[in-house]
């Protein structure tokens, strides 16, 4: 056996085969994507095909090193002893975001095209490595769940730390609602009819067949129970009117997108219609017996 701390040859060599193996690896791992490239084309899983080849790669190449430069089974409990001792002090965190990337692998909290919110941040998953996630971020400074352009990167570590919420994995749609306060004085069964015919119409993107079908799916692994998955339409009370509040399934990527197109259609409707009128702040106050109303600015209302 090759002495540890042989002549030059004996490091030479160590080295000549230290670079054997990293060749080899490298070319199996590349004619490996080749093949997978060249039989698939779905774009998803070719990734994922890249992602599981590098870890391969790299746990082959610690191994085979590993072989080639320690000689003694003494010299390895003492390599990876004292290895062990300066990892726990000075790479908690790394140990942390690995065994994250461990949970991510077994549990799947969330996949590559989920969209989740951690912590602070929202966003779709756009990679995942051994140490941290990538988001392309959402929100923030952009109105609803439009995208920021900008990637944020999240140590995995995050996930023991932080509440997470997935936006699309089992249950594949959220409930949307939107507030419309109408006058005490307007027509709110009208109104109420309005907002009910904008729900059906402009959120009929999620059918009530694949909204059923999708909870059937999720309910397989958690407890998730709907009364009613069809749109509608509740009335409450507010001190400046009659609130109607519209609830319906949409796509998690439709919310601003079936928001806006039921505001223009409420409020198309609203302006046809004589008996409805839309509430808003006013101050109102009697003086010498004539009763007056004033209309704030708008950065008052």
């Amino acid at each position: 056996m090759i002495e540890r701390l042989g002549d030059l040859g004996s490091d030479a060599a160590r080295l000549g085969w230290s670079f054997v193996v990293i060749v080899v690896v490298l070319v199996v791992r590349r004619l490996t994507i080749r093949g997978v490239i060249r039989r698939l084309d779905d774009s998803q899983t070719i990734f994922r095909a890249r992602k599981i080849s590098v870890y391969l790669a790299a746990v082959a190449l610690i191994g085979a090193l590993t072989v080639i430069w320690v000689d003694e089974a003494r010299s390895l409990a003492t390599f990876f002893g004292v290895l062990s001792a300066g990892v726990v002090i000075a790479l908690s965190d790394v140990l942390s975001n690995f065994a994250g990337w461990v949970y991510i692998l077994l549990r799947s909290p969330f996949s590559v095209g989920d969209r989740i919110e951690i912590g602070e941040h929202a966003g779709d998953v756009i990679d995942i490595r051994v140490l941290r996630f990538s988001l392309l971020e959402i929100r923030n400074w952009v109105e609803a769940d439009q995208t920021t352009g900008r990637i944020l990167h999240v140590p995995n570590g995050q996930l023991f730390r932080l509440s997470m919420a997935n936006f699309t994995q089992g249950f594949e749609q959220v409930w949307h609602e939107i507030e419309v306060v109408v006058t005490f004085e307007s027509n709110w069964e009208r109104a109420r009819s309005i907002v009910q015919e904008a729900l059906e119409l402009h959120a009929a993107e999620v059918t009530p067949d694949e909204a059923s079908a999708s909870l059937r799916k999720a309910s397989r692994q958690y407890f998730i129970r709907y009364g009613h998955l069809t749109p509608t339409v509740y009335v409450s009370g507010r001190p400046s009117g009659v609130a109607l509040t519209g609830r319906v399934l949409v796509n998690a990527r439709s919310r601003r997108t079936v928001d806006s197109a039921l505001w223009t259609h409420i409020l198309s409707e609203f302006g046809a219609a004589e008996d409805v009128e839309i509430a808003y702040q006013t101050t109102r106050w009697v003086a010498g017996g004539a009763q007056q109303l004033q209309v704030p600015h708008q950065e008052d209302a």
